[in-house]
């Protein structure tokens, strides 16, 4: 394995990894809370040696002596005859030997001198030996070196630094346990991880698939989970990775049918649970709505499910053909648009190896090849049965296709191994169910009229997996409509008095403005002998006269919002354009006659109103500036007052949370 395999297996198993350090942390810090804290004291003595001369010889060789005797009472500190002395003296419980075991001795290089150290729980008891021990060494070596005959010892041994009672602890360290805990799991992780790759013989990647097969992979399904609750990707999300994932595969298949002799072929795994079926209805799909004509044919005889994804009748299919009960035109079934047909199993056979292989079963192929762009056969798995090896032998070719993470690399050897026995082609090999585009770092954001998606192929929205700026763009946007309406909210307090309405549909009927109308305060409806509503009147309007011809008058919203703006400002208001819809006897709108919308009434000479003349470029304008107004909202007028707090009650006509519904972002300063 080179450094990328390794980095690769890092990448695969680095969940597995991180597990395992995290485990050994956790143990690590456990033994620490667990373990009993221990203190340790020192104490330091000094070796000399007593010299009778004062001359530079004797003072260089009692040093040498002192130099070559440190090692011996170094040793000497651990001995029985030291350590009884102390634990008699201190009452101690220990034994000579489990005193030792807690005691140690060294010498600093080149000098003469020894430093005694001494663990215990007891930070006092471990002061207390250590300078006990001191006093029972500095007792016990003149005893050894005195001669015979002699009473003083020419060694003399002084203690220079006295053990103190310990504050802290010397074990355990916790840094240093989780540090070294860490470390030991991250090893153990990477260790667990590339015996995992190791032992691990399922088919993952299509490096795999081309290196078993020898085949090129023509197609990458990529994983979803929610595939066996919807088969039919293509049709029912077809914008999605898997979709654009079988129509790339499309046109890798149509570039194979260049070179092919024939245009059948059978689409085989080596193990159940592939996803050889779901394959094999996907493409044919996909080649339908390119305006190929296509065929599929249920040719797995002992488990079929063509039929069952498609939600045809599988009664009468291909055994029912091939025994001569029906013909091959009458069985076959359309699916979806005229270029894709489906020809199911039908009942399952005691023999389907012998129908798949007789002769009847290759005029069926020849005569779909005939009739049909391109045929796929969907076959049962090569390694169970030989189904699919005989119908391979019979096309133009296999399409083996393996699922990562199911079929282990045997199982697709063995299966192209199936194909060559019979001297069938493997003209190429689908890898379902991959991880490969998951794990990448490169994220394909497939186009949309989504305005919030970044562009494709755009890194910066492959680096922010969690949705970042998207967070960021809501959040402005609520703190810029929390801004507003409370601004409204302070500024305009009879907003509150007004009816809370839902916000209305743009493309309503005249029913549903109606009611929208006579649900606004201040209006009142007229209606007719049968109940329904034919005129809405806005406030002060003229009544409708009697013996009118059945005409519904609509008032436009926006114009009856400006009207009232206009009259609580008390300034002249024009009249409002009025949308007339001419209709039938039976009081329904006639398809020929439109929409009219009638003009502004103008005053004549003796004081009366004239008639209205409805013409269809008045009717076009008008509701271009009703859409125009409905989008501006709130008027310019309005925005003005709304920004030199002058709003008076029932000026914008709306209530607050039609208001808000309203907004846009970004905002829209109010002008002063």
């Amino acid at each position: 394995m080179g450094l990328a395999e390794y980095l690769g297996v890092l990448r695969k198993y680095w969940t597995t990894i991180a597990a395992t350090a995290a485990v050994a942390v956790v143990l690590a810090v456990v033994v620490t809370v667990l373990a009993t804290p221990r203190y340790q004291a020192s104490s330091q003595v000094f070796v000399s040696v007593r010299g009778g001369e004062d001359s530079v010889s004797s003072l260089v060789a009692g040093r040498n002596f002192s130099a070559e005797q440190v090692t011996s009472y170094t040793e000497l500190v651990t001995s029985p005859r030291v350590l009884e002395p102390v634990i008699e003296e201190l009452g101690l419980a220990d034994t000579p030997a489990s005193l030792a075991s807690r005691v140690s001795a060294e010498r600093p290089k080149s000098t003469v001198l020894i430093n005694i150290a001494v663990t215990d729980e007891s930070p006092s008891v471990a002061a207390g030996v250590a300078n006990g021990i001191a006093d029972s060494l500095a007792t016990v070596v003149p005893e050894l070196e005195t001669d015979e005959g002699s009473e003083t010892s020419p060694v003399e041994i002084s203690t220079i630094r006295e053990a103190t009672v310990p504050e802290a602890p010397v074990s355990p360290r916790s840094a240093l346990n989780v540090a070294l805990g860490l470390l030991a799991g991250l090893v153990l992780g990477v260790g667990v991880a590339v015996l995992r790759d190791l032992l691990d013989t399922r088919v993952r990647t299509p490096a795999d698939v081309e290196a078993i097969t020898g085949a090129s992979v023509i197609g990458m399904i990529p994983f979803d989970a929610e595939t066996p609750r919807q088969p039919l990707i293509v049709s029912e999300s077809p914008h999605g990775r898997r979709a654009e994932a079988f129509r790339r595969l499309r046109t890798n298949l149509q570039f194979l049918e260049v070179g092919s002799s024939s245009r059948c072929f059978v689409v085989v795994s080596a193990l159940p649970g592939e996803g050889k079926s779901t394959t094999s209805i996907n493409l044919a799909i996909t080649l339908a709505d390119a305006g190929s004509r296509v065929a599929v044919v249920d040719g797995d005889l002992r488990r079929p499910s063509v039929s069952r994804y498609l939600g045809l009748e599988g009664s009468v299919g291909l055994t029912t053909v091939l025994i001569g009960k029906v013909d091959l035109a009458d069985a076959m079934q359309s699916w979806g648009n005229e270029n894709l047909h489906v020809l199911p199993s039908g009942q399952i056979p005691p023999n389907p190896s012998e129908l798949l292989g007789s002769v009847q079963m290759v005029r069926v192929i020849e005569r779909l090849t005939k009739e049909y762009d391109v045929v796929l056969i969907d076959s049962a798995p090569l390694l169970p049965v030989t189904d699919g090896a005989i119908l391979a032998k019979m096309t133009g070719g296999a399409i083996l296709v393996v699922g990562a993470g199911v079929a282990h690399k045997a199982h697709v050897h063995e299966a192209a191994g199936a194909l060559r026995t019979v001297d069938a082609d493997l003209v190429g090999t689908v890898l379902n169910r991959s991880e490969l585009a998951e794990r990448s770092g490169y994220r394909y954001r497939y186009y949309s009229s989504d305005e919030d998606a970044p562009p494709v192929g755009s890194h910066r929205g492959a680096r922010n997996p969690f949705g970042v700026r998207k967070i960021v763009r809501l959040g402005r946007r609520a703190a810029g409509l929390g801004r507003r309406a409370t601004r409204f909210a302070r500024r305009a307090p009879g907003l509150s008095e007004h009816a809370v309405r839902p916000r209305p549909r743009r493309a309503a009927g005249r029913g549903a403005t109606d009611r929208r109308a006579a649900a606004r305060p201040g209006t009142r409806t007229t209606e007719t002998a049968d109940a329904r509503p034919t005129a809405v009147v806005p406030p002060g309007g003229p009544a409708p006269e009697e013996g009118a011809s059945p005409e519904a008058t609509l008032t436009d919203e926006a114009a009856a919002v400006g009207e009232t703006a206009a009259a609580d400002r008390e300034e002249p208001a024009e009249s409002s354009a009025q949308v007339t819809v001419p209709r039938g006897p039976a009081g329904e709108a006639t398809e020929a006659d439109g929409l009219a919308v009638a003009s502004p009434p103008t005053p004549t000479d003796g004081g009366d109103e004239a008639e209205p003349e409805a013409t269809e470029p008045d009717a076009a304008a008008a509701l271009g500036d009703v859409a125009a107004r409905d989008r501006a909202w709130p008027p310019k007028e309005a925005q003005a007052s709304a920004a030199d707090g002058e709003f008076a009650d029932g000026e914008l006509g709306e209530s607050p949370d039609h208001l808000v519904d309203q907004m846009s972002w970004p905002p829209v300063r109010s002008p002063r």
